[in-house]
């Protein structure tokens, strides 16, 4: 996924029910200014409240890098809305007179270059943006709830957007860590809905028909298909049924199967008495556990499917792979801003995430092992001696460490190394580590660690190569007249008394 960074530093939010107060959380956390309208009662209380729940999911999922946050603000108006905004989206409930009279209003007030995205789940763009004075800045842009944390945005374009205005929404949702899909061609629903629409009419039918109940129905997809779609999807997963021969096979094999009448397609007619049964079920199903508390469980599930699949693999897969490219250009973004070696220089940041904590809830050991390891590479990388080296044959070997633990770190604080070049020669080089924090000098931890240059095709230690020898030294006379740190040198023992 390339992404790109966005120019939009102030947004405007027109309707804040959960979709666009998610939008407000996702671009707060982005570092955009986000300013809602919304005349109803609860929107403020909502808004804040999906923020904490999308700080505590982000905070999760990508701990230690994310910008300073962005300002959350509301308004009376829509002129007061839209002014001085770079980007507007509106997500009111789904009545295309109500939509289209709005989107004209924030139209004529707008600057000509600003773009309107709309969260609209399925009325077609052209209907919405035929009274617009500007209809070539209309685009669709339809997310998925909750819009912090699932990245989907479908992107939709009518007879009269443009295509520099698809492609700009499309670059600005990828700088905020949503995956776009293109929609080729304006159909209702788009794509995904109509996808969802087909299985919930099924569903409608098997309660209906006295097959099954939601709770039987929700099970059939959370204990099979639905772990499958998650990361594989329906064709590929399909792919797969058909062996070696692949989807060929598969269409050869079950294709007779679609001519047989194993689903309708058409919803039946929602009488009170089916409203009465699904509501019930849904009620027993759900059983004591509140709305809010359901919310908390989804988060918490989303966080670690999508964690989890960020992990597949050397690049991530499915939502797991958006993340890591997201995280990934997050943390580039951040290291670009300040390089600097003397006295010390950060060699790593991120952020404590909650698979690093204990049982007694901080920081478990091993870890700090991990994070002074990864500060090593981030040394290495900087004197020439990153993956590129090590694949040329050579590469440092760690012969000793000495860490010592002087605070306690918890699920996601944002912290750094920084790192000192204590000494070098022709054959080994001696570096030290401090973690802190970030923005504080005082110290979680101290790591000191020794290498060993080694030919790794011979497994023996030789010479240092001159061009990261010469980097070497440049460090180190950068660094020469800082004080060598208190604890370097030291050993473990227990002192006693004479």
């Amino acid at each position: 996924m390339s992404i790109e960074k966005t120019a939009v530093k102030r947004a405007a939010l027109i309707g804040s029910g959960v979709i666009g107060a998610g939008w407000a959380a996702r671009f707060v956390l982005n570092g955009i200014d986000a300013v809602i309208y919304d005349p109803s009662g609860d929107s403020k209380a909502r808004a804040k409240h999906i923020l904490d729940m999308a700080r505590t999911a982000w905070a999760a999922l990508m701990p230690g890098v994310l910008p300073e946050e962005g300002t959350l603000s509301f308004v009376d108006s829509l002129e007061d809305a839209v002014r001085d905004v770079d980007f507007v989206q509106e997500s009111l409930p789904e009545i295309e007179d109500l939509k289209c009279t709005v989107l004209a209003k924030v139209d004529a007030i707008l600057p000509p270059h600003v773009l309107i995205g709309s969260s609209t789940s399925g009325l077609l763009p052209s209907r919405l943006q035929a009274g617009l004075k500007h209809p070539e800045r209309f685009v669709v842009g339809h997310p998925f709830n909750p819009v912090y944390l699932l990245p989907l945005v479908e992107v939709c374009g009518g007879d009269l957007t443009s295509a520099a205005t698809k492609e700009s929404a499309a670059t600005f949702y990828r700088s905020i860590g949503m995956q776009v899909l293109h929609v080729r061609k304006e159909v209702d629903g788009f794509i995904a809905d109509r996808l969802l629409e087909a299985l919930w009419r099924e569903g409608l039918w098997l309660i209906e028909e006295g097959v099954a109940t939601t709770s039987e129905l929700d099970d059939a997809i959370r204990y099979g298909a639905g772990l499958r779609w998650s990361f594989m999807g329906t064709f590929l997963t399909y792919r797969l049924a058909g062996g070696d021969a692949g989807m060929r096979h598969f269409l050869s094999q079950f294709g007779p199967a679609l001519k047989l009448p194993w689903t309708k397609l058409v919803a039946p007619e929602l009488t009170d008495e089916l409203t009465d049964r699904i509501a019930a079920q849904s009620d027993e199903q759900a059983g004591d556990v509140s709305v809010r508390e359901l919310e908390v469980l989804r988060d918490e599930a989303l966080v670690k499917v999508i964690s989890a699949l960020s992990s597949v693999g050397a690049k991530g897969y499915a939502s797991g792979r958006t993340l890591k490219d997201f995280s990934t250009w997050l943390r580039t973004e951040e290291d670009a801003k300040t390089v600097q070696v003397e006295p010390w220089f950060v060699s790593w940041k991120e952020g404590v995430s909650p698979e690093w904590i204990d049982y007694n809830g901080h920081m478990t050991e091993h870890r700090y092992l991990q994070v002074f390891g990864e500060a090593t590479d981030g040394v290495l990388a900087l004197i020439g001696a990153g993956e590129d080296y090590v694949r040329s044959g050579y590469s440092f070997y760690t012969v000793e460490t000495h860490i010592r633990h002087l605070g306690q770190a918890y699920s996601g604080m944002a912290l750094e190394v920084r790192s000192r070049v204590l000494d070098s020669d022709a054959k080994r080089l001696h570096l030290f580590h401090t973690m802190t924090v970030r923005g504080s000098d005082d110290p979680i931890a101290t790591a000191e660690h020794m290498l060993l240059h080694v030919d790794s095709a011979k497994g023996k230690s030789c010479q240092i190569l001159a061009a990261v020898q010469n980097q070497i030294e440049r460090i180190q006379k950068l660094q020469a007249g800082n004080p060598v740190p208190e604890a370097a040198g030291r050993s473990i023992g227990i002192r006693r008394a004479a």
